[in-house]
């Protein structure tokens, strides 16, 4: 995790200056190979097929003076508007350079700095030159932040969910036992972001000692103290019961402690649908957005119970703007066979959407994992379906064959994934140790999405209600 802040036009003077060392990694390597197009068999390999760990001086130096610019000096905010360098040399995975950068002239109009550059290799200069930015003129700051992995996507699905949310006013956000680093500060930089109203549910003394040892500010935020977890949990569901907030957020508690004070009849947040769970995932392989259900809470659902599992799946990709989802019903196979029950139940699934009983979605199954993400593997197995190689939502046979999907599409695959819990009055998220500060915004974000439709409903049918009084 790292912080970062950035020096406003007015602060930089005449010759500060900046130095860092960087070690190149494979990763990085490769990044850049693919972006300077050095990606044809002569020059991504050597000997028996091994990856040449190497790449061109231009793009790599380039890249990591642009980084220094625009993270450290002047920082968040800086725009490159031209530059003059000189390149020379190769560098490769392992490689230890040393840039420096250094103010030499600012131009008050357009906020104008121009910095000397320098990349070295030990005594080997590899870049040098001058770059002009525009600096930034506020102060722009940046907590908790991950170097992530750099992962070639096809879309960033992502991007595009975060980027609508920013239109929408906060949703007010019932964090629950927030006790500890990532359970704070993740809800913190949601709130920073414009996602989250927070308000914080657990004991005090708890939180404001993690507060303090982080160096957050709590002011912005108001905290409902309680004594214990299951204490947050019943007390973060009544204030829903009551209207105070639209959303929860799992804390540092765990999450059947939450679930516990959710699932109840008569004080809890269940509706007339099941509970289920929908991981939202961006696989850099796939060409959509792909969502699991159910992976987290229902361990062996029936068909009936399958139902509103894809119910709500299906209305949640609405929200996510998808229109007439494909919904894959995964099985081992792609027949139905009397003795795997999981090629019964959807066989009875889409004779259910035939028939009205589920809505908004286009059907199939049993479909195999091969058949419902690939074409080609659609195709050989001469599988004829408007959902095969095509699927938005996978519904899967259990709980234990979603939970390693899942987390295999995100191990393996480079998958970042979101969470979301539906069928409760309000979406639920439940965050995991494991995540990412991008996982966790994500997740924020489709839980604000989904709280601002049923926001959209309960006004429409108010509006039904006055039109008919």
């Amino acid at each position: 995790m790292d912080t970062l802040v950035n020096q406003t036009y007015d602060e930089i003077q005449i010759g500060t200056t900046f130095s860092f060392p960087h070690r190149l990694t494979k990763m990085e390597v490769d990044a850049l190979a693919f972006v300077s197009g050095e990606t044809d068999g002569f020059q991504i390999e050597t000997g028996e097929g091994a990856l040449k760990d190497q790449v061109a001086e231009a793009v790599a130096g380039e890249a990591l003076l642009s980084a220094l610019l625009k993270r450290r000096l002047p920082g968040p905010g800086t725009t490159i508007v031209a530059q003059d360098l000189a390149f020379s040399g190769q560098l490769g995975t392992g490689d230890e350079v040393h840039g420096t950068i250094v103010a030499r002239e600012k131009y008050d109009k357009g906020k104008l700095v121009v910095f000397e550059c320098h990349l070295t290799r030990g005594e080997e200069t590899i870049v040098r030159g001058r770059v002009t930015v525009a600096a930034p003129s506020v102060r722009i700051k940046y907590d908790n932040i991950a170097t992530p992995e750099i992962i070639l996507r096809r879309n960033d699905a992502f991007r595009r969910i975060l980027r609508r949310c920013y239109s929408l006013p906060p949703t007010s956000c019932a964090i629950v036992h927030p006790c500890d680093r990532d359970s704070l500060l993740g809800p913190i930089e949601a709130a920073k972001r414009g996602l989250i109203t927070p308000i914080f549910v657990g004991p005090e003394r708890k939180i404001r000692a993690v507060a303090d040892e982080e160096h957050a500010d709590l002011s912005p935020y108001r905290i409902v103290a309680t004594s214990h977890s299951h204490e947050s949990a019943q007390k973060a569901v009544a204030m829903v019961r009551a209207g105070e907030v639209e959303s929860l957020m799992k804390g540092s508690l765990h999450t059947d402690e939450l679930m516990s004070a959710v699932v109840p009849s008569s004080t809890g947040l269940r509706t007339a649908r099941r509970i289920s769970h929908v991981f939202v995932l961006d696989v850099p392989s796939y060409s959509r957005l792909l969502m699991v259900s159910d992976a987290a809470i229902n361990i062996a659902p029936t068909a009936k119970e399958k139902l509103d599992i894809a119910q709500n799946a299906i209305d949640l990709a609405h929200v996510l703007g998808i229109e007439e989802p494909r919904l894959a019903i995964l099985a081992a196979v792609e027949t139905v066979n009397p003795d795997m029950q999981s090629t019964v139940d959807a066989a009875m699934l889409c004779k259910m959407a035939d028939r009205g009983q589920i809505t908004g979605a286009v059907l199939d199954g049993p479909l195999a994992f091969d058949n419902a993400i690939s074409e080609d593997a659609a195709r050989v197995k001469k599988i004829v379906s408007p959902v095969a190689g095509r699927a938005d939502i996978l519904l899967v046979p259990d709980l234990e064959a979603g939970n390693i999907l899942a987390k295999q599409l995100q191990y393996l695959a480079g998958a970042e994934s979101a969470g979301i819990v539906l069928g409760t009055r309000v979406p639920i998220v439940l965050t995991s140790r494991a995540d990412t500060v991008r996982t966790r915004l994500v997740s924020t974000a489709v839980m604000k999405l989904v709280a601002h439709s049923k926001r959209d409903v309960a006004m429409g049918a108010l509006r039904e209600v006055s039109r008919a009084a």
